[in-house]
C-alpha cells in the first residue's frame, strides 16, 4: 500500500482528504505543523479529529521559530504590506508547513503528499512549488482541486461516512497564522459586501472596544522587536502579546482586494493586530534613521520580496539577495517607538533612536540652522530646480519658433 503524507489542519477541507484518500487506496499519516494559528485547545482538537479520521499516524511539528526566523522577521524588516493593507497573514507559512511535510515524507518514505487547497486559491501553489522544489520524487496528491468539489458536498460526503461537521465550517473557512487570520466565505465572493462581526475570532467591534485608549512602547534593535514597556521579550511573545493587546482595542480588522497568484481577482478578510502595529512602528523608526535614499531603494525592493513570498517562489536565490539588503538596511534601525492603540487605531506618538537622524546635535530644524548660510540655501534652490527652468524655457522658446 503506498504511503501519503497529508498536511493536516483538522479543518473541513483536510477532513474530507482523509477518507477519501483511504478510499484511493493510500495509507494516510498526517502532518500539522504549528505556524502559531493553534492554541493547545486547537492541537487537542485536531488530534481527536485525526484520531477520529483514523489515520494511521499523526505528527504535530512546532514550526514557529523556523517561521518568526524565516519569513516574519523579514515582513517586519520589511514593512510588507500587500496592497498597502495586507501583512500577507497566513500564506506565506505554507512554505514551512510544505518543508515540515516533506520531512516527514522522506523520513517515512512515503510516495506522495497531499494538501487540501482548492483550485482556486494562492496556496495551492505555495505547496506545489515548495514540494517540486524540495523533494520532485514526491508525487502531489489534491484531492479538493482534482474533484473541484464544493464545501456542501465536502460536509455531505463526511457525514455519508459519519463524521459530524461543524456548522460554521459550512459558510466561512477560516486560515489563523502568526501574521495574522484570513477569513473567506460567501461575502467575500464579491466586491461588496463584508461578513459580520461575529465571524471575526478575536478582534472586537469598535463600538465594544474600551473608551480609553492605551500606550505602549516597542523597543527595536536592528528592525526587530526586543521589548515592550521595557521587558526583555522574544519576537514570538511579543507578537502574542501584541495580538491579544489590539484586539481587545479593536485594532487589526481589514480587507484585502488583489491579485491572486493565478491572475484573477481575489479578495480576503483579515484580523492581523500585531502585524500591522510592528509595522507601523517600525516605519516610523525606519523614517527616522535611514537616508532618503536608503528609504526608497529598500522600500522597492521590500515590495518585491513581499510579492515572491506571497506567491510562492521562496526558494528562487533573488529572495536571499534581497533579505541580504534588508538585513544590511536595518544595522542602525535601533530604538524605541511609543504607540497609542484607540478603538481600532494605531498612532504612533513618538519615535527616539541613538542613530537619529534628527538629532539637535546635528541639525537644527525651524528657522535657524547650523548646517549652512543664508547665502548657501540661496544658492542651492538656484541650482536644484536648473533643469526645470531650462525645460520650462526651452518649451517657450520652441512653440515661439
Amino acid at each position: 500500500m503506498k504511503k501519503i503524507v497529508l498536511a493536516f489542519s483538522g479543518g473541513l477541507d483536510t477532513s474530507f482528504c482523509v477518507p477519501y484518500l483511504k478510499e484511493k487506496g493510500y495509507e494516510v499519516y498526517a502532518a500539522t505543523v504549528d505556524t502559531g494559528g493553534f492554541t493547545q485547545k486547537d492541537i487537542l482538537k485536531i488530534k481527536d479529529r485525526a484520531k477520529e479520521l483514523d489515520v494511521k499516524k499523526h505528527y504535530v511539528i512546532d514550526g514557529k521559530i523556523s517561521l518568526y526566523d524565516k519569513i516574519v522577521s523579514y515582513v517586519i524588516k520589511g514593512n510588507i504590506l500587500r496592497g498597502g493593507v495586507y501583512p500577507l497573514c497566513a500564506g506565506p507559512e505554507r512554505i514551512i508547513q510544505a518543508i515540515e511535510v516533506i520531512k516527514i515524507a522522506k523520513k517515512i518514505g512515503a510516495q506522495a503528499v497531499a494538501h487540501g487547497s482548492t483550485g482556486a486559491g494562492n496556496d495551492q501553489v505555495r505547496f506545489d512549488v515548495a514540494i517540486q522544489t524540495l523533494a520532485p520524487e514526491l508525487e502531489i496528491i489534491t484531492p479538493i482541486r482534482e474533484l473541484g468539489i464544493t464545501r456542501g458536498g465536502e460536509v455531505a460526503f463526511l457525514e455519508k461516512h459519519g463524521i459530524a461537521v461543524e456548522k460554521s465550517s459550512k459558510d466561512y473557512s477560516i486560515n489563523k497564522g502568526m501574521l495574522g487570520t484570513t477569513i473567506g466565505g460567501k461575502e467575500t465572493k464579491n466586491s461588496w459586501e463584508l461578513p459580520p462581526d461575529e465571524v471575526y475570532p478575536t478582534v472586537v467591534s469598535i463600538d465594544t472596544a474600551p473608551k480609553n485608549g492605551e500606550e505602549i512602547i516597542i523597543s527595536f534593535e536592528k528592525g526587530l522587536p526586543m521589548a515592550l514597556n521595557g521587558k526583555p521579550m522574544s519576537g514570538i511573545e511579543i507578537m502574542n502579546y501584541l495580538d491579544n493587546l489590539g484586539a481587545k482595542h479593536g485594532v487589526g480588522k481589514g480587507m484585502h482586494l488583489g491579485n491572486t497568484i493565478l491572475g484573477i481577482k481575489g479578495r480576503v478578510v483579515f484580523e492581523a493586530p500585531a502585524a500591522l502595529i510592528l509595522i507601523k512602528a517600525h516605519k516610523e523608526l525606519e523614517k527616522l534613521v535611514l537616508t532618503k535614499w536608503q528609504s526608497y531603494w529598500k522600500d522597492s525592493v521590500s515590495e518585491a520580496y513581499g510579492n515572491f513570498i506571497h506567491e510562492g517562489l521562496y526558494f528562487d536565490p533573488v529572495v536571499n539577495d534581497i533579505e541580504a539588503m534588508i538585513d544590511s538596511s536595518q544595522t542602525v534601525v535601533t530604538g524605541d517607538v511609543k504607540m497609542k492603540l484607540h478603538k481600532g487605531n494605531i498612532v504612533v506618538v513618538g519615535v527616539k533612536s541613538p542613530y537619529s537622524l534628527m538629532d539637535k546635535s546635528i541639525a537644527t530644524y525651524g528657522e535657524q540652522n547650523l548646517l549652512w548660510t543664508a547665502a548657501d540655501a540661496a544658492g542651492f534652490s538656484k541650482i536644484y530646480g536648473l533643469q526645470g527652468v531650462l525645460a520650462g524655457k526651452a518649451k517657450t522658446l520652441g512653440g515661439s519658433i
